[in-house]
Formats: C-alpha cells, sequence, structure tokens
C-alpha cells in the first residue's frame, strides 16, 4: 500500500480505508483478482478492524457469480508452477505454494498430471490454499476433489479461495509485499 509500508496494522487499515476507490480496489485485487469482489469490499469502506473486513470479503466471496469466481481464478498459476512476476500477488504466491519446493519428482509428476485432469474435468484451474500443506498434502486432496460432482467442487473452490483472500488481506494489512 501506498506510504504505509511501516505502519501498524491500525495505521494501515486507516491507510486503506482512505485510499480512493480505485486505488483500494487495486488493492484488493492483489488479494482475490475478481473486480466484482474488489468493486464490494472497496465501496464498504471504512472498516473498523481486520475482523470487520474479513467478514465483509467472505461474504463478497460467497457472493460472488461463478463467472467472478473464474476470474479470481485465472490470476492463480498450477499447483506446482511457480507465478512469475515481481508484483505482489506473484510473491504471494510463490510463498503460499513453498510446500513444493522440497517435493520430490514424482510428487511434481502426479501434481502435473493432476492440474490437467483436473482442468480437464472441471474447467478451470485446481485452487487449493496451499499455506502450510506439503506437496504430498496438496496432491491427495487434488485426488480426493476429482472425485467431486461440479456443484461439490464450486463449493470447495469458493471456501479456498475464501481462505487464500482471508490470509492476503491479513498480509495486505500486514504490511508484508
Amino acid at each position: 500500500m501506498p506510504n504505509v509500508k511501516s505502519a501498524a496494522p491500525a495505521a494501515r487499515l486507516a491507510g486503506f480505508n482512505a485510499l480512493g476507490l480505485a486505488d483500494a480496489e487495486a488493492e484488493l485485487l492483489t488479494c482475490c483478482a475478481s473486480r466484482a469482489f474488489a468493486r464490494t469490499v472497496a465501496a464498504l469502506r471504512p472498516y473498523r478492524d481486520l475482523a470487520q473486513l474479513t467478514a465483509v470479503a467472505d461474504a463478497a466471496v460467497n457472493d460472488l457469480g461463478w463467472s467472478d469466481v473464474q476470474e479470481a481464478l485465472e490470476a492463480h498459476p498450477r499447483i506446482g508452477e511457480r507465478a512469475g512476476g515481481a508484483g505482489r500477488e506473484s510473491a504471494w504466491s510463490r510463498q503460499e505454494q513453498s510446500g513444493v519446493d522440497a517435493a520430490a519428482q514424482a510428487v511434481l509428476d502426479g501434481l502435473a498430471e493432476g492440474n490437467l485432469a483436473y482442468e480437464e474435468r472441471f474447467g478451470h484451474v485446481y485452487l487449493v490454499c496451499a499455506t502450510g500443506l506439503s506437496a504430498e498434502e496438496m496432491l491427495t486432496r487434488l485426488r480426493e476433489r476429482l472425485q467431486n460432482d461440479e456443484d461439490t467442487e464450486r463449493e470447495v473452490v469458493r471456501a479456498e479461495l475464501a481462505k487464500i483472500t482471508r490470509l492476503r488481506m491479513a498480509k495486505l494489512l500486514g504490511g508484508q509485499s
């Protein structure tokens, strides 16, 4: 966020609340790449604390139309493929997927094959909140989720997107770049 990187969380929240609408939406897009999400959450400012902001963000993710969820999914790399670029969102993605860094080649191959099977079955990238998960855990979840029907999987995707968004908003207001 502009000029508030070293500020305390309350000051960062105040800085976020004071941003112009377009700047607030741009910040929110690094947390969830749905324009509908960013518009909704930015428009409901000011927020008194991170808990209120998180509750509004959760509700906004849950209220997204499926095309808006798909827009957000387009910003996420496949599990096991490192996000390119120097932006905040790419850096966060690399941190979140750090569990694949030490994975055996067989696990990486399994993720690559599973990603393709998942995309063929559901028509979008496999999304999992990867923070704290090993590559093996991500692969196990991928294989389990391949058994879901489309409606169940959409619910799981939305829940995973909400988890990722929550973590990224905490990073945004925590000053992590």
